[in-house]
Parts: C-alpha cells; structure tokens; sequence
C-alpha cells in the first residue's frame, strides 16, 4: 500500500502524455494530407527566424502593452513547467524536492525564488487579458468570428494559467509554512526508506531551509497558524492539482488555439522565405506562355524526363488542394485578430477577415479528420472549403497588400490560401468578377488593364 500514490501517479502520467502523443499524431495526420511543399532550403536561416520570432516573441512587441504581457505568460510559463521534471521525479519515487539535492541549497533558493517572481507575472497578465478580453472592448477580440467556442476557449485557457499558479503557490506557502514550523516528524507518506527509495530520500529530504526560496508565497500569513495535517494536506492536494492540471492543459491544447504554444517554432521555421507579395508562378503556366512566344517549339513534343507533370487541378477548392505549411499555419493561428485588424478590406467594411481564413481552414481541416478517424478513410462528405466554410465575397474582397502576412506574430500566411482559391475560381470554373475579367481581356487586346488604344496609351505625357 505504500507504493500506491507512486502507482496513481505513474499511471496519470503514462495515460496524460499517451493521450498528448496521440494528439500529435492525428494533427500529423491531418497535415500531410496537403500537398508537399520543400522548405527545407537556407537552414541558417530558418534557425534564425524561429529563434528570433517563435522563442525571440519579435513580433509580439510590436504592440507593447499585449506584446509584454504575453512574454510575461510565455516566458513565466514554460520555464515554471521546468519544475514538472522534479514534480515527476518526485512522483514516482516519492521523494520531495528532489532538485534541491541537484541544485544545492543556494541555487535551488535562485530557482525557486525565480519561479515564484515569473508565476506573480503570469497571474498578473492573465488577469489583465481576461478583463481586457472580455470587459474592455478591443474590437479585434469581439468581432463575430470569435463568438462561440473561440471566445470560450481563450477564457478557459486563462482560467487554466491561473488556477494552476495559484495551486502553484498553495503548494510552495504550505511546504514553507511546514519548515518554518520545523515539524520534524514530516515524512511524506509514500516515501519508502529502503533499496533506491532510500538513496533517493536521503539525497532529497522535506526539511530544507525554505525562508528564503518563495518570496511571493511565504507572505501567505492565512497558512502560519494551520495544523500540522491540513498544512500537508494543503501541500499535497495542490501538488496533485499541479500536477493534473498540467497534463490537462496538454491535452486541451489540441482543442485550442494556444496549440501555437507547439507548432509556432515548426510553423516559423518552414515560413516562406521569399519576399511578401511574391507570386508563386505555376511552373506548367510559365511553360504553356513560352510555348506561345517561341515560334519553333513544338506544342505536340514529348516532356522531358523529370519535368513536373500538369497539375490534375490549379489552385485550391479543398484543403487537400493546399499544401502541407498552409495547414500547419491553420492549426499555429493563435486568433489574436491582429491580421485582420490592418486588414484595409475588413477596416473599410468588407467581410473579409483573414484571422477567419485561418479558423475555417482549421475548422474544415478537423473536420476531415474526424471523418477519417469514423471511417478509416475520407469520405466525400459533400462540403468543401470553398463556398461551405470561405465565400466568394471573402476571397475577392482582399487587395493582397500582404498587411495580414507582415502582422502575424508567428508568420501566418492568410494571403497564400487565398491567392490559391482565387486561382481555383479563375483557372477551374471561370468565375471571376466581371471587373477582372475585363482587366484580363484589356491586357489580352490592349497589353494593358486600361480600355485605351495602344496608339493612345502615351496621351497623358503630354500633358
């Protein structure tokens, strides 16, 4: 029986990062049901660009007061999650404190005082974004496409953060509270005093000098004068709740948007690295034009070996028509609406919202996911991304200034996808807007988008 907290841990942790990877998996999945894409080239520099803007937060900062306070949350999160290396070490053998053997006193002291400094800076900064979200007002987080689920999301998200920095501190204040009492009869009661339970302890003892570890959770006074027992109880259920919380939040990452906590660094480092406003020419359009302006090729000839085969479909209509990044960007959208709130189509009225883009792409992204996972494999289901889940209106409303691409701070395309479904409505079913489709047959008979006559175009120098 004495093994048995070390049993229920063991099995939480195997079941919480089982569920964690097979999350990972199905995202996976998902995916590479896009179209390939090589983006493999410049490494240096790829490195460079997610240093500098996945774990660098670059972006971030170009609006300060968001910018500052979401490095608070990043930064102070993922570094007190450090500790759940010793919150699992200390699980499964039932040791207590284990790092501070490691460590030593002094700067085990640093580390914990650190940690309890960077979880103060979370707690602040998911209180300000929770009432900034939901009782200031900023246009880009009410706007129609977060009602719902999206705005659920991000307030249970920071409901989470808080909670467990909460049961954060409960832990460190009890555990203080505990030494400073000088309760020498405390022994964890799964420690095993024998074989490496012992060795362990030994190096690992509850007992430290604690005054001077956790300067926010020390000053918990409502703790000094409990008992011995619900001090201990306090330390433990926090600790459990700490722990389990943990694993929760990994496994609601995969339901939420803060996915981008994961797939930011993959998501930067495959970026495109091209110039913004670069068109992606298809390489069997360039080689049908020359043809046309080569008076001796043969249009009939054989291609040649290697050469890349006619795309069975020109453009996007689906997410299988995209490629491979253009997803993983769909599920690394963190929602922020900063795309869309310098969007000039969307500032001046039009429906178009690029942070939309994304959250449908995603939306029908998991939803042909669940169909394989029912059926084993794709089912046509009768919906696609065009028209079921992205208007015409959307697509055409866009002026590809490239605004939304040079906002996202983790380097989002929204443009790419639709440039591609654009391309699909031209190229597959002829469908362009009457006011493209005379600028294409001006260049066509005048070589330019203007209705003038060539002999006519030159009129305005003289002017």
């Amino acid at each position: 029986m004495q093994y048995i907290d070390n049993v229920i841990f063991l099995i939480l942790l195997i079941a919480g990062f089982g569920l964690f990877f097979k999350s990972l998996k199905e995202i996976y999945r998902n995916i590479k049901l896009g179209r390939e894409i090589n983006r493999t080239d410049q490494p240096a520099v790829r490195w460079k660009t997610m240093t500098k803007v996945a774990l660098g937060q670059s972006k971030m900062v170009k609006r300060p007061i968001a910018g500052v306070l979401h490095i608070f949350v990043y930064v102070g999160f993922v570094i007190i999650n450090i500790e759940l290396l010793e919150i699992i070490i200390d699980g499964i053998f039932g040791t207590h404190r284990f790092l501070a053997s490691i460590f030593g006193a002094t700067f085990y002291a640093i580390f914990t005082s650190t940690l309890e400094i960077l979880a103060l800076l979370v707690v602040i900064a998911v209180v300000i974004f929770f009432i900034r979200r939901n009782f200031y007002g900023v246009k880009r987080l009410t706007m129609k496409e977060l009602f719902g689920w999206p705005k659920n999301d991000a307030n249970w998200i920071l409901i989470i953060e808080f909670a467990l920095m909460v049961a954060f501190f409960m832990m460190n204040g009890a555990d203080f509270f505990i030494n400073k009492n000088a309760w020498a009869e405390y022994v964890p009661p799964s420690v095993n005093n024998t074989g490496l339970m012992g060795l362990l302890n030994e190096f690992s003892q509850p007992h430290l000098n604690l005054a001077n570890n956790f300067p926010i959770s020390s000053h918990f006074f409502f703790l000094e004068n409990l008992s011995y027992n619900t001090l201990h109880i306090i330390e433990k259920s926090a600790w459990w709740f700490h722990f389990i919380g943990i694993l929760f939040f990994m496994n609601y990452l995969y339901y939420s948007k803060h996915l981008h906590i994961i797939l930011a660094f993959p998501n930067t480092w495959f970026a495109n690295l091209e110039k913004k406003g670069k068109f992606n020419n298809l390489d069997s359009v360039t080689k049908e034009i020359k043809l046309m302006m080569d008076p001796n090729a043969d249009p009939y000839a054989a291609p040649a070996e290697g050469e890349a085969e006619i795309p069975s479909k020109f453009g996007a209509e689906d997410i299988f028509d995209l490629n491979q990044h253009q997803l993983m960007s769909a599920y690394s959208c963190t929602e922020c609406g900063r795309c869309t709130s310098v969007c000039p189509a969307n500032i001046t009225g039009k429906k178009l919202s690029p942070r939309k883009i994304m959250m449908d792409t995603r939306d029908r992204l998991e939803e042909v996911g669940k169909n394989l996972n029912k059926n084993g494999k794709f089912v046509d289901d009768g919906k696609k991304l065009l028209n079921d889940y992205i208007s015409k209106e959307e697509l055409w409303a866009c002026t590809s200034c490239n605004a939304c691409v040079e906002a996202c701070p983790v380097l989002i395309d929204p443009l790419s996808i639709i440039f591609e479904m654009r391309r699909f409505l031209v190229m597959e079913q002829s469908a362009a807007p009457q006011e493209l489709n005379l600028m294409m047959t001006n260049v066509e008979n005048n070589a330019a988008p203007w209705q003038y006559n060539q002999a006519d175009r030159l009129n305005w120098a003289k002017e």
